[in-house]
């Protein structure tokens, strides 16, 4: 969830006053650090997955599922039999925007060498099954993207009511404030978004429109006084505050780079990767006891963020705001860092010119200056009144401030000061799955694809716009078996020569129509004779060529079958398979209505699923398990 800052957060006047201060201050720590570890080389391949998870109460005898708003006490339960009595404890724990939610990673990165993926199973497991020791019977952590009914009447456990007109964070009609995490960070970024904005934040998803759905739908908002549901559009749910797209859950996964330009190239690159994974990772269609008709949660939490005020989206003349900003603060990259990406580079790019000026006067070059220039425009959107002043030699407070509330598909990290970090790149598009093996097989297929890429001198590069594009279809209903995406035709072309750790074209001309096309994720991930060679063969061509164990070697292929069958649409997506259990619940009235009774149904379901006590051959394959719960699982 990025900077944990301990203290007395400011208001947002408070905050805005010093927004300059931040900016200026960060920019310094991050040229600090740059002149201290730009020449930093061969640092050793490390990567790391982040699960989000939900806390779950199963009323068994009223057939209803709830969320519990205790992750904060579970968590230092957690942290407390963990990594602090034990330094290399397997894994850890961190808290998440939802009271509702925790964060699980593995205790220590993993390595380079190809074992380490035959782990990475076995450790999400652990996670698991630690945080369920510490739940009673009828309690569970899950893996579901987005909670059906998160702001239906009583969807909390404990139960409470949201206040609309009243003092609090998000004035929400829907989501209370107790299910927003205790720590300040997060009702402080949740407050000060709605003030700096002007108004509530305003998300509307499309609905699906089945046989018995009303159209024009049109909802009604008993607890809405005056303006407060003005934001609503026919035809669409409605949801109004910030815990409707960070109280979501996803998957990530870091990168450690042997140094700043492969980490760059490696940001580059996979960038045009983010909107095919996450299609190909769909599982968010519900929302707020609605069918909708999006399959994942990324336009939601881009617009659970949107701090732009009228001015800044273009809705007034400017007056009081110096710019007029294209995209909320959580979207998609907007420039590509590598030398070779330059040429890709379409997309009209808002920059703070002073910023940029001072970068370039202290040697950072034009893609990296024009990068860290277009985050600052941001203002800082929580500050602690014990982070004014700090040392910038020592400190990059003020530049994370800024940094870890750009929320794109890709970051770009710097090493934290003074620290054995290297340069790193975070993926960040994912939707959680249900079970340790499916997250499993997505967290290899991405990290494999990055050794492929370093390996191979991949060059994945097509127009950021054309990227922008993907994005917009990959969140679409059923994207995976029915979107057509850009991407490039010739990825191992000739004339590809390392320059200064960068792969960039030799002839150096502007990129062409006929450098891409529109293609399948099917023929994208599988290939397709004479139209493009798939990646799953470049993987499968990479791994016979490397010395690795036969156990390993089968743990990854099962792997790479999940990415396949679901690629080609042999195995359903989450989404997809949650969308025909709705359909086909006794329940449903073909209104696009969730009720409690099918929110239960589903969610004792996807628990019975992820702990391995019952099969679900149509969303995993056909599998066997080595342990119970969660074992391990062959796709047949």
């Amino acid at each position: 969830m990025g900077l944990l800052s301990a203290g007395s957060p400011l208001s947002w006047e408070e905050t805005k006053k010093y927004a300059d201060h931040v900016r200026q201050h960060g920019i310094i720590q991050f040229l600090n650090i740059y002149h201290k570890v730009k020449e930093r080389q061969k640092d050793v391949l490390k990567w790391g997955d982040e699960v989000e998870y939900m806390l779950v109460n199963f009323d068994h005898e009223n057939q209803k599922v709830r969320l519990v708003l205790k992750g904060e006490d579970m968590l230092e339960t957690l942290q407390d039999r963990g990594e602090k009595i034990n330094p290399n404890h397997p894994t850890l724990w961190r808290p998440e925007y939802g009271s509702y939610m925790i964060e699980g990673t593995p205790g220590q990165p993993y390595g380079g060498i190809m074992a380490e993926f035959n782990t990475v199973e076995d450790n999400m497991r652990k996670r698991r099954q630690e945080a369920s020791s510490l739940l009673p019977n009828n309690q569970s952590i899950i893996t579901v993207t987005s909670f059906p009914r998160l702001g239906c009447p009583g969807f909390t456990f404990p139960e409470f009511s949201p206040t609309p007109v009243e003092k609090g964070a998000s004035r929400s009609l829907f989501f209370p404030d107790e299910a927003i995490n205790k720590h300040p960070r997060f009702s402080t970024l949740t407050r000060n978004i709605r003030h700096r904005r002007g108004e509530k934040v305003a998300i509307n998803v499309p609905i699906f429109k089945d046989k018995n759905t009303p159209s024009p739908f049109i909802e009604k908002f008993p607890n809405a006084i005056g303006d407060d549901a003005k934001a609503a559009l026919p035809d669409h749910i409605y949801m109004d505050a910030m815990g409707f797209g960070m109280g979501n859950c996803c998957l990530q996964v870091t990168f450690q780079a042997c140094s700043i330009a492969e980490a760059r190239y490696l940001y580059d690159q996979l960038a045009t990767i983010c909107p095919i994974v996450m299609a190909l990772s769909a599982a968010a269609p519900f929302y707020r006891g609605y069918v909708s008709d999006i399959d994942c949660r990324w336009g939601v939490i881009s617009a659970s963020v949107d701090d732009r005020t009228k001015e800044e989206r273009g809705l007034e003349p400017l007056k009081n705001n110096k710019y007029r900003i294209d995209k909320s603060r959580y979207d998609s990259i907007d420039s590509y860092l590598s030398t070779c990406g330059e040429k890709y580079n379409d997309i009209d790019l808002t920059i703070d010119k002073e910023i940029y000026s001072h970068l370039t006067r202290e040697g950072i070059d034009h893609p990296l200056a024009q990068h860290i220039a277009h985050l600052f425009i941001r203002d800082p959107l929580t500050l602690f009144e014990e982070k004014i002043h700090l040392d910038d030699a020592n400190e990059s407070d003020h530049f994370e401030n800024i940094q870890s509330t750009n929320w794109q598909t890709m970051r770009f990290k710097p090493p934290p000061p003074n620290s054995d970090i290297g340069w790193r790149v975070e993926f960040r598009p994912m939707e959680v799955q249900l079970t340790d093996f499916e997250n499993s097989a997505y967290v290899v297929f991405v990290v494999l694809l990055t050794r492929v890429i370093l390996s191979y001198k991949l060059d994945f590069l097509i127009p950021l716009s054309k990227v922008d594009e993907n994005m917009k279809v990959a969140q679409k209903r059923d994207a995976v078996r029915q979107g057509m995406f850009y991407f490039k035709k010739d990825i191992c072309k000739a004339g590809i020569a390392a320059v200064d750790g960068c792969y960039t074209a030799l002839n150096g001309t502007e990129p062409e129509h006929e450098e891409y096309t529109l293609m399948s994720i099917d023929t994208i991930i599988n290939g397709k004779e004479g139209v493009f060679p798939g990646l799953l063969p470049i993987l499968n061509s990479y791994l016979e060529n490397m010395e690795v164990d036969v156990d390993t070697r089968c743990t990854i292929l099962n792997y790479l079958k999940l990415i396949k069958k679901r690629a080609s649409g042999e195995l359903m997506t989450v989404a997809r398979w949650m969308r025909e259990f709705v359909s086909n619940h006794p329940d449903y009235k073909h209104d696009s209505v969730i009720t409690d009774k099918m929110n239960y149904d589903l969610l004792v379901k996807c628990n019975q699923i992820a702990n391995g006590q019952i099969s679900c051959p149509e969303l995993v394959g056909f599998t066997t398990s080595k342990t119970k719960p969660s074992g391990s699982k062959t796709i047949v």
